[in-house]
């Protein structure tokens, strides 16, 4: 039971962590261009990469449906976790 646990925690750290820096990209290029836009200044390499053009690699046509599913995918193992936790420390 706690190798199975072990190599559960292991998967879902690998998981976030492969989708924690494709995040933070889109979250940072999404906020830093709309505050540039109103201060007229025209950066529109931000959104090529908030849509996953990284000028040599383009990752447009799989960028969204990889954040997607890496977040889907870590929104639940990380609630399976959890509710594991739970189970067997109830208080």
């Amino acid at each position: 039971m706690g190798k199975l646990k072990t190599d559960k925690r292991k998967i879902h750290r690998k998981i976030t962590a492969l989708s924690a820096i494709p995040l933070l990209i889109t979250i940072l290029s999404g906020a830093i261009y709309s505050i540039l836009q109103p201060l007229g200044v025209d950066a529109f390499w931000l959104i090529k990469w908030h849509t996953g053009n990284f000028g040599i690699i383009n990752l447009q046509p799989f960028y969204s449906i990889f954040l997607g599913m890496a977040s889907i995918i870590s929104i639940v193992s990380g609630l399976r976790l959890l509710q594991e936790r739970t189970k067997l420390d109830p208080k």
